[in-house]
């Protein structure tokens, strides 16, 4: 079973019945129906034109679950309206998706949720880890969110900015999470920027480049994580770099800063230097500052607290972190980084097996508990 075709179809036999009449919560639903259908049927019966296969079968799932005495004339126009067996065109409605999540009818951030779980195919777990809230909060969210636009005609799609957001929790969460999605992020903010002239969307079209550009040595063969400072930047990918500092350039000249266009600077400077020890991170806390003003987000100046440690020495950075929550999620481990860095490694290995014990995923965890046995290896010698 092609599981990576059944999610690059879902949003355009999406888009087919929402275009047809059906409200996108009933939509999604019968569109999940189709793709469990085609698990079944596909591995001993596949479809010679699978986009057309899911249509069908998710049109006619649609129908039988809003079938009632009371709609019975309206459904029965609809039965005219079902689209016959055979070869669909290949049109990728996946961008034009977004923008009908993006709903004005709906808040930027039950939007973003909604699309996160319906076009990019996370689960509610990792949505709310990107949101960094409880999982149950998020369930609600887009529940309601749901709720909202069920019945709605999305005849008004949303604003690039929500767009824009989705796409970006998208990416980091195929560049760093469960499900691979980051170079279907690129792809469709490349179409984003293509049609649109805003520096924001090239901004965040640079920061993807410039971070997909380390993808390859983000891991070492076992599978284990691979610190930005030990990494082998003879594996970065030149030409995506080349592209992203570009873009950047381009976004940057139009004197329009926002959220996007700083992050990518930052991923820029570190793009730029030859090894780690030739960082400007001078630089890159003027750039985290001006992203502190723009967006006042506790994930940034905790980022920016790291930097100052690289900048002006770790008990400066330690100073900086002391003056965020330490509920925080990383704090502990970059306080243990920084303690590390002065010099006190039996507290920064306290910190690293505690950090270890909060971290998201098994990469993580495994990373910190390394790091804390390095040390305590090190302090018994």
């Amino acid at each position: 079973m092609n599981e990576a075709l059944l999610r690059s179809l879902t949003p355009s036999v999406i888009t087919v019945l929402v275009r047809r009449g059906a409200d996108f919560a009933a939509a999604e639903d019968a569109v999940q129906d189709a793709l469990v259908e085609a698990v079944r049927v596909w591995p001993a019966d596949p479809p010679r034109a699978p986009k057309a296969w899911l249509v069908t079968v998710a049109w006619r799932r649609f129908l039988d679950a809003t079938r009632s005495d009371a709609a019975r004339r309206r459904r029965e126009d609809l039965v005219d309206q079902e689209p016959e067996p055979g070869a669909a065109p290949a049109v990728d409605d996946t961008l034009q998706l977004y923008f009908l999540c993006a709903h004005p009818s709906l808040t930027p951030s039950s939007a973003v949720a909604l699309t996160l779980r319906a076009v990019g195919g996370l689960t509610t777990r990792q949505i709310a880890q990107a949101y960094l809230v409880p999982e149950a909060t998020m369930a609600q969210r887009i529940s309601r969110a749901k709720r909202t636009v069920s019945g709605v005609r999305f005849d008004r799609p949303g604003d690039v900015a929500t767009v824009l957001r989705v796409l970006y929790l998208v990416f980091n969460e195929g560049y760093s999470g469960d499900v691979d999605l980051a170079a279907e992020a690129i792809r469709i903010t490349r179409q984003l920027a293509a049609r649109i002239d805003h520096p924001e969307v090239a901004g965040l079209l640079a920061l993807m480049l410039l971070h997909h550009a380390r993808r390859a040595a983000r891991t070492a063969p076992d599978g284990s994580l691979v610190p930005l400072a030990e990494q082998d930047r003879g594996r970065w990918d030149t030409r995506l770099i080349a592209e992203g500092v570009g873009v950047l350039q381009a976004a940057l000249a139009r004197d329009r800063l926002g959220e996007f266009q700083a992050q990518a600077a930052v991923a820029a400077l570190h793009a730029d230097a030859p090894t780690a020890e030739e960082t400007d991170w001078v630089q890159i806390v003027e750039w985290y500052d001006e992203l502190a003003c723009l967006t006042d987000s506790p994930v940034v100046r905790l980022n920016r607290a790291v930097a100052v440690g690289e900048a002006d020495g770790p008990r400066a950075g330690l100073a900086a972190l002391a003056a965020l929550d330490p509920a925080l999620p990383r704090h502990t481990a970059a306080a243990a980084y920084l303690h590390e860095r002065d010099g006190d490694l039996t507290t920064a290995a306290r910190l690293y097996a505690e950090a270890a014990r909060k971290a998201p995923d098994l990469a993580e965890r495994d990373h910190l508990t390394r790091q804390a046995a390095r040390l305590n290896a090190k302090r018994s010698r």
